[in-house]
């Protein structure tokens, strides 16, 4: 089993897009020391959603220091918005070791839409993020975590090998669905040493159990 751990913004939020979005910030400093504590557990995978311009500024170099590898699923709408990454930085990303996967076009949950949302969400945002990163893309992260049978139909049908969510429990590393925990601005070095080191409790069997009804309904 493997615990994975994902960020958003790196520093201070300056300027929220969505309402409680600066919750999911990290202290620049505390991130490098949270890294500090994920190089000593090799079995902790990362990931960073969202595509903040924070990727390639803070979070690269941290990792490249440390020699730790991660996933960044950026937005394909936001590429080369102000805050976010450029198309460019995705080929920076990959060149530098780390993979790029997709987390949709707009942030919005991907549960409820129509074909027409759903294409753009699934389709045209890989494609445009395939042509920013001069790679195939097969893995994709849920905005919102939100999810159901419909959608997950959708992602086996457009070829995804891989699908994130913010489930909050540990993952085989061979499972299609894979659970998150989001790293966040309350978060401490020590908090993160209890995700990855605690035996899977109470809360984790009821994040299981809240996952199989997602993917029932």
């Amino acid at each position: 089993m493997n615990v994975n751990l994902c960020f958003h913004g790196i520093g201070v939020c300056e300027r929220e897009r969505e309402p409680g979005e600066a919750r999911y910030w990290v202290d620049a400093d505390r991130f490098r020391a949270i890294a500090d504590e994920i190089a000593a557990h090799p079995g902790v995978r990362l990931s960073f959603d969202d595509g903040n311009s924070t990727d390639i500024d803070v979070a690269l170099p941290v990792l490249a220091e440390r020699g730790l590898t991660a996933t960044f699923f950026p937005l394909a709408g936001r590429l080369g918005e102000g805050g976010s990454v450029a198309a460019g930085d995705l080929g920076v990303l990959r060149a530098s070791g780390m993979a790029i996967g997709s987390h949709g076009w707009a942030h919005v949950p991907w549960r409820g839409l129509d074909s027409a949302g759903l294409a753009r969400e699934l389709t045209d945002a890989r494609t445009r993020l395939e042509t920013a990163s001069g790679a195939s893309i097969s893995e994709v992260a849920l905005p919102l975590g939100r999810y159901d049978r419909r959608l997950l139909r959708r992602l086996r049908e457009a070829g995804y090998t891989a699908v994130y969510t913010s489930d909050r429990f540990p993952a085989r590393e061979a499972s299609w669905l894979r659970a998150r925990y989001s790293v966040t601005a309350e978060d401490t070095v020590e908090s993160v040493r209890w995700i990855i080191r605690h035996r899977p409790g109470i809360g984790e069997a009821r994040h299981v159990l809240a996952s199989a009804v997602k993917r029932l309904r």
